[in-house]
């Protein structure tokens, strides 16, 4: 599908957008390179499917070339409490794999954003993941990222016969103050994103899953505002986080 730009000089990345902050930041990175962004989202059945809805704000917002929503049921195999009858924790980060992690989810999304960009002649491939103020889960690792990147070379035509793949996780190594603080040097509108895992029914964040806490100290570090609704029974910034 032609984006409008050359087929000759466009600069191509395919971004793994998830909707949430540390994607949108990725993709304002991205548009500040002068990449033509292929933007993907995996619609998986998540219990926090209000990120969807984020993802085509921010795409829009960001003037992706393309936005693919890719629906894959992982509710079908549960192990997790973003796609099954779990409860999500309220209580405050722990030191073990929270059971929000869901079974191999980067490693299945990231073969699928390889797949893409393959498909659409891009070498460069984006993800958000963070391996400082994060939850624990073992695929946002920098080990992770390095070793996808290397079967990524071998089981690919592009990576055989061409050029390859880089696998760029710009917000590696930076805190959620960082990342906070980046969104706001591109100019983005931080209440576009989504992070928490348990909307409530009236359309709020919860305020208390890890997602909302990380996110909500990291913007009180940076001496920022969340812009998100937070209900008022929210525990307080910086308890338990």
């Amino acid at each position: 599908m032609s984006s409008g730009h050359s087929e000759t000089t466009e600069r191509r990345g395919v971004l793994l957008l998830s909707g949430g902050l540390d994607s949108m930041v990725v993709a304002g990175l991205m548009r500040e390179q002068g990449y033509a962004i292929h933007a993907l989202s995996i619609d998986y059945h998540q219990r926090h499917r209000r990120e969807l809805d984020a993802a085509r704000e921010v795409a829009s917002a960001i003037g992706v070339a393309r936005h693919v929503v890719l629906p894959l049921d992982m509710s079908r195999f549960g192990g997790s409490a973003l796609t099954d009858d779990i409860a999500v924790p309220k209580d405050g980060l722990g030191g073990d794999i929270p059971v929000t992690y869901v079974p191999a989810r980067n490693l299945v999304f990231l073969s699928l954003t390889i797949a893409f960009a393959e498909a659409a002649g891009a070498r460069d491939v984006f993800i958000g993941v963070n391996a400082l103020d994060y939850s624990g889960y073992p695929d946002c690792r920098p080990e992770f990222i390095e070793s996808f990147a290397r079967t990524a070379h071998f089981a690919t035509r592009q990576g055989v016969e061409g050029e390859g793949f880089t696998v760029h996780a710009p917000l590696q190594h930076m805190s959620k103050a960082d990342i906070a603080a980046e969104a706001a040097r591109l100019g983005l509108d931080a209440g576009m994103s989504w992070s928490c895992y348990d909307p409530r029914e009236d359309g709020r964040p919860c305020g208390a899953c890890d997602s909302c806490r990380l996110r909500r100290v990291g913007f009180a570090k940076a001496g920022l505002v969340d812009p998100l609704p937070y209900p008022a029974d929210a525990p307080p910034i910086g308890e338990n986080a």
